[in-house]
């Protein structure tokens, strides 16, 4: 009997999804450029209960055991690794098989990549897959983009060994190829944001607040019963209780404060002033990563640099409810911010997202899942067309509400001297966009100055140029033809 599915690529994630897709009775034949990690994963399959896989080590063989139309799922580093290993399957594929890309991949090489092998007639879907190795063992968040023929070959299969939910499978057809990996590319910005909002939420309460790691676990749980409850909010509370198994204490406290990353959120950030949408909250929690990783600069520069010299006094109390209605109120924004560059794209590149299916398929198995998302779902049920999810009535009153809480937290931390630099962004944005008049006025004032560039008025239709000056009156003509209206 053929196998139904293909993989190729068997690091810590293919060799779960592998097992994934086998433990929810598809019979699955994988296939490495090492054939020790294929040893690996079928004596595993073997171990977790006899699991419906096979293992094979020349690619030929691999392709040649899969039932037609053939289905192929990549999960090999982003980049030339996977053209590589396009072309190398792809020579044994015929017209109406399917490759899926399953990796954190630039949207552009996926669409690409579909053209070049449009001659071939072979299909190519690139499908986002969230929710780290645990994830893609028992169920991750699956986000496809492609034709749908594609996605009509492997609904099945996704809709089945996605993660479930009471809302349903956390999967669904995103839109044109390339649409899947830009919605996981988002929510990995997004991730980016969540993280550094809970670091610096951290920061204000043991800085101020003078927390214990006992106090922080305590508080980071019980935040958790309530709005702030998600995967990231309970591994914070379960990181501040856990010991050093080395030494002495609690192991948060040793970890060096440099962070790395991967590059979805410079991704993000990059297509945020691509597609000229505010990405701050993301934007804010890459330059933290950025600077945590000049350690040793930092260290000269806390020898030289001064900050406050005292810690406003303040009620813990009162501090950590503060601190708490900030952290919702930046999570909105930043979530608002990712989902209309999401927005955006869609349109421009005519993909027609969802965007409250996006929502809904980020509640279980991904790295961001929270029980938000079950309001942010609501919300584009509401209104399909919702410009930002902060004029949403419910999540506009959250953020009305919880203002004075989100200022207090900001403002001690400029007296403090604590960075916060995407609470501090989040607020910056509410307080952008509620505004029906910004200074921009004398931004294209300067701009008309130095370079003629015009502007338009508040009270007449048109396009404008003054002649600011003496010396703006020898330019002549080009004054005359941009003078009045255009």
């Amino acid at each position: 009997m053929s196998c139904e599915i293909g993989l190729y690529g068997l690091a810590v994630m293919g060799q779960n999804f592998a097992l994934n897709m086998a433990d929810h009775g598809f019979k699955v034949s994988v296939c490495n450029r090492s054939p020790a990690k294929v040893d690996t994963t079928v004596q595993r399959a073997k171990e977790e209960g006899n699991l419906p896989l096979v293992g094979f080590k020349k690619p030929a063989d691999f392709i040649q055991s899969l039932a037609k139309p053939r289905k192929v799922i990549l999960l090999v580093m982003a980049g030339k690794p996977v053209d590589d290993t396009i072309t190398l399957l792809a020579e044994h594929m015929e017209p109406g098989d399917l490759i899926i890309d399953g990796g954190n991949e630039w949207f552009q090489n996926s669409i690409r990549r579909s053209k070049e092998l449009a001659p071939k007639n072979i299909l190519f879907m690139g499908m986002g897959i969230s929710g780290g190795e645990e994830g893609a063992r028992t169920g991750p968040s699956l986000m496809p983009g492609g034709p749908k023929v594609a996605y009509d070959m492997m609904e099945k299969i996704i809709l089945k060994c996605s993660a479930q939910t009471d809302s349903g499978p956390c999967t669904f057809n995103i839109g044109g190829v390339g649409s899947g990996n830009y919605v996981k590319m988002v929510h990995n910005g997004i991730e980016y944001g969540d993280m550094q909002l809970i670091c610096e939420a951290y920061d204000i309460l043991k800085i101020a607040g003078g927390m214990s790691n006992e106090e922080l676990s305590k508080t980071f749980k019980e935040w958790n019963k309530g709005e702030l409850e998600s995967f990231l909010i309970e591994i914070t509370g379960t990181i501040f209780e856990t010991k050093d198994d080395i030494g002495s204490g609690y192991i948060v406290d040793k970890i060096l404060d440099k962070t790395g990353m991967k590059g979805t959120g410079r991704w993000t950030i990059q297509e945020a002033a691509e597609r000229s949408v505010v990405g701050g909250v993301i934007a804010a929690a890459l330059d933290a990563r950025y600077i945590s990783a000049r350690k040793d600069e930092r260290k000269v520069a806390s020898k030289i640099l001064q900050g406050p010299s005292e810690v406003p006094a303040v009620d813990k109390a009162q501090l950590i409810e503060d601190v708490r209605q900030a952290l919702f109120a930046s999570k909105l924004i930043s979530y608002a911010q990712g989902l209309s560059l999401i927005s955006a794209a869609s349109d421009q590149l005519e993909w027609n997202i969802d965007l409250g299916e996006c929502a809904r398929i980020w509640k279980g198995g991904c790295i961001i899942r929270s029980a938000f998302l079950d309001d942010v779902t609501k919300a584009y049920k509401r209104d399909p067309n919702l410009a930002s999810l902060t004029v949403d009535p419910g999540f506009a009153q959250e953020l009305n509400t919880r203002q004075s809480s989100w200022r207090r937290t900001v403002s001690l931390c400029v007296a403090s001297g604590i960075a916060c630099p995407a609470m501090a962004s989040a607020l910056n944005y509410f307080d952008s966009y509620r505004r029906e008049r910004l200074p921009a006025n004398l931004c294209q004032g300067m701009r008309d100055f130095f370079g003629g560039h015009t502007y338009e008025r508040t009270d007449k239709e048109g396009k404008f140029h003054t002649e600011w000056t003496d010396a703006h009156k020898s330019i002549g003509d080009a004054n005359e033809r941009t003078a009045g209206e255009v």
